[in-house]
């Protein structure tokens, strides 16, 4: 079935298996801060590998049990947004990063969940995840791991993943006003 026939169910609360996982990551934000800012970075890694796996596992149920929702669709990539600033500031902190990346990447991530809330609440249709927008991830995620393990090129693979972020946000915007525009 294609993504566009996918069933919205739920309306606006929408609390399902994926919905509660989804909520669970968000759990997981603090609890990450608080091993990495302790010394516990080999944790601090598997609770972001967990966080990663996790929003793999309430993707697949959602779409595999048609158990989509709005609530899903908009906390979803909240939860990757905010579980990605905390890396970022928590590195920061530590002075694994220099704070341009994390002023660059903070701009970035905020301004697409100002503009996911600005067009949701206005009615407009949202573009799903393309494959750009995964290989960034994977590139994020690499980095996340170099960086958090103390190894080498995990600083160079951040700015390429921030490169690669912006290029996918342009693209999102170009289908978003496409698909807009065509309803």
């Amino acid at each position: 079935m294609s993504k566009e026939k996918l069933a919205i169910r739920g309306g606006a609360v929408g609390l399902n298996i994926p919905n509660i996982i989804t909520l669970c990551r968000f759990a997981l934000i603090p609890l990450f801060l608080v091993l990495y800012l302790n010394g516990y970075s080999i944790e601090a890694l598997a609770t972001v590998l967990l966080s990663g796996l996790t929003d793999i596992l309430d993707g697949y149920i959602a779409r595999r049990s048609g158990q989509i929702t709005v609530t899903g669709i908009m906390l979803d990539p909240l939860a990757d947004k905010l579980m990605m600033l905390a890396i970022v500031t928590a590195l920061l902190v530590k002075g694994e990063i220099p704070w341009q990346a994390v002023a660059v990447m903070a701009f970035r991530e905020i301004g697409m969940i100002a503009s996911s809330a600005f067009f949701h609440f206005r009615g407009l249709k949202t573009v799903p995840a393309n494959v750009l927008g995964k290989a960034t991830t994977i590139v994020y995620y690499g980095s996340i791991m170099l960086l958090l393990l103390e190894q080498p090129g995990g600083l160079a693979l951040l700015w390429i993943g921030i490169a690669m972020s912006f290029l996918t946000t342009a693209v999102y915007f170009l289908k978003f006003r496409n698909l807009n525009r065509a309803s």
